[in-house]
């Protein structure tokens, strides 16, 4: 039975970032208790360990060398960034990543991106202690900016959460290869013909400007769409 690791940042006396209301530990704290949830309800014989399950201060070597002891199978840190400019999404890997880290890398940003969309700042390595110390594959996730005022807006809506937890759930799953339980179907589960409120405005203004057909709001973009999307948007500035 595979092991995952979570880790929620900051907590206790280490708020992490804060702006605009919101406080980095407490976003990924319910971040990963969601993940916790889901991914044992939805899939079979998966086990998830947290670093934390209450608002607690843990040094970063304390999470480390708890999730090694453990001999977790990967490890996720949860984050939000600060910084300001645009905002968006972005995950960290070690410098020297192993290969499997980089694998998990790629799944995670992939799902997390497809379910909450907006800005990705993509797939970078960094010297980050969680990442480096991790004896398993590793991978640190930062979800949207506090200190930005549309990603803050975001952060306060509950189904953005639920798309930040389900990205983590169906990333994780991807690596490790997990079955869905029988009968089962993970929560939240995204339903692509709907439009995610946060995007609906804009989605109903392209589609009446005609860059968009207005079916399937939700699912993925191939580069024959994009390429489709950008011959209507040449042609309405000729």
């Amino acid at each position: 039975m595979p092991k995952v690791w979570i880790d929620a940042g900051h907590g206790g006396n280490d708020p992490g970032a804060v702006a605009n209301g919101i406080k980095e530990k407490d976003i990924a704290l319910k971040v990963s208790l969601g993940i916790k949830e889901r991914l044992e309800a939805g899939y079979e014989n998966v086990q998830v360990l947290l670093s934390r399950s209450t608002d607690v201060f843990l040094e970063l070597r304390d999470r480390t060398a708890k999730a090694n002891a453990a001999g977790a199978d990967l490890l996720v840190s949860i984050h939000c960034n600060a910084g300001g400019g645009k905002g968006g999404f972005e995950t960290f890997r070690y410098t020297s990543a192993s290969q499997n880290s980089i694998k998990l890398q790629e799944a995670l940003h992939k799902a997390i991106m497809d379910k909450i969309g907006g800005i990705d700042r993509g797939l970078k390595a960094q010297n980050l202690h969680m990442v480096r110390e991790s004896k398993m594959p590793a991978v640190l996730t930062e979800n949207l900016f506090v200190d930005v005022a549309a990603d803050a807006e975001r952060l306060k809506q509950t189904n953005v959460i639920d798309a930040i937890i389900d990205g983590h759930v169906q990333g994780i799953a991807s690596y490790l290869g997990l079955a869905k339980k029988e009968g089962k179907t993970v929560a939240n589960e995204r339903d692509t013909n709907v439009v995610s409120p946060w995007a609906k405005e804009v989605w109903e203004q392209m589609t009446n400007a005609g860059y968009f057909d207005g079916e399937r709001p939700g699912a993925p973009i191939t580069r024959e769409e994009v390429a489709i999307v950008l011959k209507r948007l040449i042609s309405s500035l000729k």
